[in-house]
């Protein structure tokens, strides 16, 4: 039998390229040598202040994302149509200790944000979490997270409930879930090479997966390298970063030659930009067209992806009447 992933995306809007090289592009080439589950969460993009029908919006913006850049249909859920997600992180809420919550570090980072920018206002959501997010995990059994370093911490805790549950109850029922550490390029803003690529700070600073080609090659036109007058004796962050993208892009023998060039001294940095738009755009075209071709299907799409959720959901129940009868809760069969 295939080990099981479980990994989830927030519905959070535009898919850039840090997004889709750091996660999602896995996400496409574990599907083969894995069973797979994978969530649109948003449940977790209510901890921070939202607009309802933006939310909706991005949910389904989302999956027809995933689906333009090779997702299988089948391997996809929503997480609100899978109720006991929820359920179940209630239960894990009396397995968790509290003092772990406050150690969180995106707790910490999500908390001031969110206070900077609702007037102090800081969701009970926000805090509890990574409880949901263990429940996330748990609930489908799985083996392994593809995880950055960023998301050690979460996974750690998943852990500690899933040991937990399984002593109070006396039964090794919850797989304890390991890390997948896969090779995942760390994509920086073209526009400040010296920080990661987020939507956050602003439009100039992501490149989005399905933008428009003439914005894409102006965006990487513009990329910020250095001097290019061979003072330097290493590679400047700017001009890594455009490596690294290319190289991402899997234009294996664009990337070797431009390699060979800047080893000799010889790069023109007019040219290399030029190469590296043109490996995204060849890459981003293929997903724009398979995304189009989704949207031309949107009402048969977002009912097989219903289905896909009602399926998977399957699962979600079986562990749910189980957890309950080792919990000792009142249980109904279903």
């Amino acid at each position: 039998m295939k080990k099981r992933i479980l990994s989830c995306i927030q519905p959070t809007g535009d898919m850039h390229l840090g997004n889709y090289f750091g996660a999602v592009k896995n996400w496409v080439d574990l599907q083969a040598e894995y069973d797979c589950f994978y969530g649109v969460v948003d449940y977790h993009a209510m901890t921070m202040p939202y607009d309802p029908k933006k939310l909706k919006n991005n949910v389904w913006d989302l999956i027809f994302n995933l689906i333009g850049v090779g997702v299988e249909i089948d391997n996809l859920f929503i997480q609100s149509l899978v109720p006991e997600h929820a359920e179940l992180a209630w239960i894990f809420n009396c397995f968790t200790p509290f003092g772990r919550l406050g150690q969180m570090t995106q707790f910490k980072d999500k908390s001031s944000q969110s206070s900077e920018k609702s007037e102090g206002f800081i969701s009970a959501g926000l805090f509890t979490y990574p409880i949901l997010q263990a429940a996330d995990i748990l609930i489908y059994n799985a083996d392994y997270v593809p995880v950055g370093k960023d998301q050690e911490q979460h996974l750690e805790l998943t852990r500690t409930i899933a040991q937990r549950f399984n002593n109070q109850v006396n039964k090794e029922y919850f797989t304890i879930p390991e890390c997948l550490f896969t090779e995942t390029p760390k994509i920086m803003s073209t526009a400040d090479p010296e920080r990661k690529m987020s939507k956050s700070a602003g439009e100039k600073h992501y490149i989005s997966v399905f933008g428009e080609e003439a914005r894409i090659r102006k965006q990487i036109r513009s990329a910020v390298t250095d001097a290019g007058d061979g003072s330097s004796t290493s590679m400047s962050p700017g001009v890594q970063n455009l490596f690294e993208i290319l190289k991402a892009c899997g234009a294996d023998q664009a990337y070797q030659e431009m390699m060979d060039t800047y080893e000799k001294g010889g790069l023109r940095y007019g040219d290399f930009k030029a190469v590296v738009a043109d490996a995204v755009v060849e890459m981003t075209n293929t997903f724009k067209e398979r995304k189009a071709e989704a949207l031309a299907n949107k009402k048969d799409i977002k009912y097989k992806i219903k289905q896909s959720s009602a399926e998977i959901r399957k699962t979600a129940q079986e562990t749910i009447r189980e957890v309950k009868e080792l919990a000792g809760l009142a249980n109904v069969k279903f």
